[in-house]
């Protein structure tokens, strides 16, 4: 592959809901540029873009896939992302690192929830985009129909590029408005507008020099003054409202077909920016103040890596776009957040799975490099002089969530590191050991999400888990004050133990755990204190009613005895564990659960259906409004109501609606629930001790 300078370089994200046809239309692009000689399919697994085993047994794209197409001596870099909602975290490192994107639309089916999901983020990051209305050679096919659909969605300004020639099995080219003429079938060759377009062309034709004209004053001036404008003033007026946002321009294509492929990549050339035409990226300076990074090889080196890959045969993989500067193969970087040294080996540009080795790599280039060792997604190689640091852009929290557990013992010390290395590779997944429920979790966007990561690390990484339903972490604590004592004797052959400990237990919202120590007169020695209090806490870890930890609570010893022979630490570690746990049964003992603030953003027509089973779930809304004509619901929900929320919302709203939640915090059971809680883990723990 060719050396290419930034001004010839495009980064282009294409994103949609699952089944428009990115990775078809990113294999016909290869197959029209003589990338590849033949078109692979979905169907058979022979796609470029989709080339993991998974991807392949599930028909669909489960990680973003890097497609350079080599087109009128330009590198385009097509990002074909996946577009199930589960992998939404690959669409946004694709859009973070991306200069523009292309939102693809079934003619048939419109817009769905992926591709309104891909445009919130392709809003959020201010990228330029394309509407592409692809499929149009499906039966049903309805260019105006989507268009409009779209136009009530996004509440963007669109204007149509071109027009389909045809519709369905009709669908033969498309109808270029820039240069008012016909390109049937890959678009190569220009012919005259049929007759039957010819008044709608040059009715839509005028809606876009009008469009063009608003980008430039003197453009402005010139059409108002003449009523036209060249087409090259129409195109310099065009990129000068798409790079604004303040217009979307929409094409039609047949992906599979091969069909308006030469108009739109021309459109992408003349109309998405290239990496210096971008705006310059806000990060963190050598002593903290903020930078702006440009394009620009003459700057100083910044590349941010977005990715990262593990390769049963390559090993570790990173993905990285030069953000400022040049980089070059075998040479020494900086990793910025680590702070510690990289030694590069060879760059490669990757097309697939297929690896292009290359020399240098330009500012705005992506590019990859196997085999670093500390360098993970997020982090930013530089010059050691010149340390900056790119920020990551913020995903979602997790959705999902299960217990997960090694099948053997064997895999059991494999089991942190892999999670690990699965979490390195993906922002969206996280996991954590949680102590009141002693298992491991492992979290993610949704039930697909997880699967894909629970069969890559048995494929990958060779360990294998059974997943179960986490356990809610319930605490326990106290309502009241109580008090008991309890008095420790055991007499055999030789040494007795002797103690006696007289305790108070009560609540206190202010900390976890305060200790006083109220004994006058030598009843208890001090010296025996350490012990008393490693007892309490020896309880307050396993629980007293529900084996779940004790929090907020306040313990003062206030009597006892001891025995001038037979008290022992070890008697009045005893002693102090079982008073404990009658003084916490007699304080009005309570659990509490975790409450989530849960914010739902849901198609006004659901929203009847979402509130009435919020009201199930002991949901306390707390406000209801409305956002780009959907409505938005915030409300406090226990976490025990929530295991299979993400799930269940799809089937409620026709997999439109998205929440995002995050930990509130604590708060008392009801009490018919108590009962049933401290039952069920009565069962398991009795269970645990029968094995």
């Amino acid at each position: 592959m060719k050396e290419y300078t930034t001004e010839f370089i495009r980064n282009v994200a294409l994103v949609s809901h699952s089944s428009a046809g990115k990775t078809m239309l990113a294999e016909a692009l290869l197959h029209f540029t003589g990338a590849t000689t033949r078109m692979g399919n979905i169907k058979d697994g022979t796609t470029v873009s989709d080339f993991e085993e998974e991807e392949i047994r599930r028909g669909l794209s489960l990680s973003t896939t890097m497609i350079p197409v080599e087109y009128k001596d330009h590198k385009i870099n097509f990002l074909d992302t996946p577009g199930y909602t589960d992998f939404v975290g690959e669409v946004i490192s694709a859009l973070y690192v991306s200069d523009a994107a292309l939102v693809l639309v079934d003619a048939v089916s419109g817009i769905e929830v992926g591709t309104e999901v891909a445009w919130s983020y392709a809003d959020k990051f201010q990228k330029p985009r394309f509407l592409v209305i692809n499929k149009m050679d499906r039966d049903n096919a309805n260019f105006k129909k989507v268009l409009a659909q779209a136009e009530e969605i996004f509440q963007a300004r669109f204007i149509p590029v071109q027009l389909p020639w045809g519709e369905g099995a009709d669908f033969q080219g498309v109808i270029d408005l820039l240069t008012m003429k016909a390109y049937r079938g890959k678009g190569t060759e220009a012919e005259d507008i049929p007759a039957e377009y010819a008044d709608e062309a040059e009715e839509a034709h005028m809606a876009l020099v009008e469009a063009a004209a608003e980008g430039d004053d003197a453009l402005l001036e010139k059409y108002f003054e003449e009523g036209d404008l060249s087409p090259e003033e129409v195109m310099r007026g065009l990129k000068a409202v798409v790079l604004q946002g303040a217009y979307v321009p929409v094409f039609a294509a047949a992906g599979e077909k091969e069909i308006g492929l030469a108009p739109l990549l021309d459109a992408v050339l003349h109309l998405t920016p290239s990496p210096a035409e971008a705006p310059p990226v806000k990060a963190e300076g050598p002593g903290g103040e903020e930078v702006e990074l440009k394009a620009d090889d003459s700057g100083p080196l910044a590349a941010y890596v977005w990715k990262t890959t593990a390769d049963p045969f390559v090993g570790k993989i990173t993905y990285f776009k030069v953000v400022s500067g040049t980089i070059h193969s075998d040479t020494r970087v900086w990793n910025a957040n680590k702070e510690v040294e990289e030694r590069l080996g060879t760059l490669h540009i990757l097309r697939g799975k297929e690896q292009i080795a290359v020399e240098m790599l330009h500012a705005g280039d992506l590019g990859t490099v196997p085999k670093l060792s500390e360098t993970g997604t997020g982090d930013t190689l530089c010059d050691k002089g010149y340390p900056v640091k790119i920020p990551m852009p913020e995903y979602p929290t997790a959705l999902f969530r299960v217990a997960v557990k090694p099948i053997s013992q064997a895999d059991s010390a494999k089991l942190g590191p892999t999670l690990t290395r699965l979490c390195e590779e993906d922002p969206t997944l996280s996991w954590y050991q949680d102590a009141s429920t002693k298992q491991t979790i492992l979290q993610g966007m949704g039930d697909q999400h997880i699967d894909v990561a629970i069969r890559k690390a048995k494929s990958k990484f060779q360990l294998t888990m059974e997943t179960e339903e986490p356990k809610v972490p319930y605490r326990e604590t106290v309502t009241k004050t109580g008090q008991a004592q309890y008095r420790h004797k055991k007499q055999t052959g030789g040494a007795g133990q002797f103690a006696e400990v007289h305790m108070r237990v009560e609540p206190n919202p202010e900390s976890d755990y305060d200790f006083t120590w109220e004994v006058f007169g030598g009843a208890i020695s001090s010296s025996f204190q350490p012990s008393i209090e490693k007892g309490i806490k020896g309880v307050m870890k396993q629980g007293v009613i529900a084996g779940y930890p004790v929090v907020n609570v306040k313990i003062a010893v206030y009597d006892g005895k001891e025995h001038p022979v037979d008290s022992k630490p070890v008697a009045f570690e005893i002693a102090s564990r079982e008073a404990f746990k009658l003084a916490f049964q007699n304080a009005g003992p309570v659990l509490l659960e975790p409450i989530y603030k849960v914010r739902i953003t849901v198609p006004e027509a659901s929203m009847g259906d979402v509130l009435g089973d919020l009201n199930t779930r002991r949901a306390r809304v707390q406000g209801m409004d409305t956002e780009k004509g959907r409505s938005v619901i915030t409300a406090e929900v226990p976490l025990a109501e929530m295991l299979h929320y993400t799930t269940d919302l799809r089937s409620l709203t026709g997999g439109r609606g998205v929440f995002e939640m995050e930990f509130s915090h604590y708060q008392q059971v009801p009490a018919h629930l108590q009962q049933e809680i401290i039952a069920a883990r009565q069962r398991e723990l009795q269970a645990e001790k029968e094995k």
